[in-house]
């Protein structure tokens, strides 16, 4: 990934990531709250390619324009080093300890909305790294979230599960629960160590 310096493209990204991020807030009094200062464009061809060649498989297996859609979906780091590994190293499974949509050592955890990016309420004045993915979702299976210690695989057929139950009316710990995507990919029986159709696209 590459990491450039300032340039005059800076500002015109930073509103393009503003957009992105204003656009996919859960809560419209989040428009005051957040502040954002520097957007970096995350350069790597390989995450990109790979995406296409998601969108290309998936397409020549039957699926509808609307599964091979691109969207956003959001991560939030509290260090910049760890935000950049992301960026570097693409998202990977085992890197998050929820367990209610899927097994986290066969797929991925992302956030749906921007401005729900953790469990806990940010304090006023807490600052933190944000990274912005480009997602294709394909099959998308609702599922009812578990509890037990036994974790849910991926679903045979699909690419990424979602909580039956909607964000809103809940604490914020379990509104981040349900305003997850489980993100996977499957191919001979195994499962990716990093989901294709996952791409690091802005860090912030």
């Amino acid at each position: 990934a590459g990491f450039p310096g300032e340039s005059e493209e800076s500002n015109s990204l930073l509103q393009r990531a503003v957009a992105v991020l204003q656009s996919s807030y859960l809560d419209s009094t989040s428009q005051d709250g957040f502040q954002y200062s520097q957007a970096i464009l995350v350069e790597n061809d390989l995450f990109l390619s790979e995406l296409q060649a998601f969108a290309r498989a998936k397409e020549a297996a039957g699926y509808s324009r609307e599964e091979l859609q691109e969207t956003f979906a959001f991560l939030l780091f509290e260090k910049e080093e760890e935000a950049k590994e992301v960026c570097q190293s693409g998202l990977r499974v085992n890197s998050s300890s929820m367990s209610a949509l899927g097994d986290p050592a066969k797929g991925v955890y992302i956030s749906k909305y921007s401005d729900c990016l953790h469990p806990r309420p940010w304090q006023h004045g807490k600052s933190g790294y944000i990274v912005i993915c480009k997602l294709i979702k394909g099959k998308v299976r609702v599922i009812a979230e578990n509890s037990t210690p036994s974790s849910t695989c991926p679903s045979p057929g699909y690419d990424c599960h979602v909580s039956g139950h909607g964000p809103t009316g809940s604490s914020p710990c379990r509104a981040f629960e349900h305003s997850q995507y489980y993100v996977y990919e499957v191919s001979g029986g195994s499962t990716a160590e990093r989901p294709r159709q996952v791409c690091p696209y802005i860090f912030l």
